[in-house]
């Protein structure tokens, strides 16, 4: 860790400090970072400090999914040609991402923004458990798209007890995932198997 005084510029330390903010970037990597961004032409640092700020007015979540989108509706909901009776459930916007990626699912998606944690202090209306039995009904059905740990399995069997009454079928991803594994990290061979495999869901 550099000492403040020895940073030769403010400017130079405050961009240090905020790229060191992110997940997974230790000080060491932030100064790399903003020492390369500073090699960078003014227009193009500009352009990425644009795009970054954007960020805070420009993205929006999707009324019905919860999905990243740039207005009210995401392009996945806003398409006619998906299955709208069909709705996988994940647990981030990194997951849609990976999911779309194979190819091999036609559905929409409800983002329920992270699972049931106790010991992180996450419940389940710190998530989008309500919007998605609002979207619910008799001919839906729900994948429950989440991870094989102990959380994932709690919060599937959660969501399944709050949308069981609703006549919907519930499956789940065939385990051509390993117990544990999170979807992000899954090649898109296997990810696309266990989609179309998918299993009705045994609580």
């Amino acid at each position: 860790m550099i000492a403040p005084d020895n940073y030769p510029s403010k400017a130079l330390k405050d961009a240090v400090e905020a790229i060191g903010s992110l997940p997974g970037v230790g000080s060491r990597s932030a100064l790399r970072l903003a020492l390369h961004i500073l090699k960078q032409s003014p227009d193009k640092i500009h352009a990425f400090a644009a795009a970054v700020d954007n960020l805070a007015e420009g993205v929006h979540y999707c009324r019905d999914c919860m999905m990243l989108s740039d207005g009210d509706r995401c392009a996945i909901c806003a398409d006619s040609r998906r299955d709208h009776d069909t709705i996988c459930v994940v647990e981030s916007v990194r997951d849609v991402m990976s999911i779309e990626a194979t190819g091999q699912y036609h559905g929409v998606y409800h983002v329920l923004g992270g699972i049931i944690s106790p010991i992180n202090g996450v419940g389940p209306s710190d998530l989008t458990i309500r919007q998605l039995v609002e979207r619910v009904s008799e001919k839906t059905e729900v994948i429950l798209a989440l991870s094989g740990d102990v959380e994932g399995e709690t919060t599937s069997f959660y969501i399944y007890r709050q949308i069981e009454s609703r006549g919907c079928k519930v499956t789940t991803l065939a385990r051509g995932l390993g117990f544990g594994d999170e979807l992000e990290y899954a090649d898109s061979l296997t990810l696309g198997r266990s989609i179309l495999n998918r299993q009705t869901f045994k609580p």
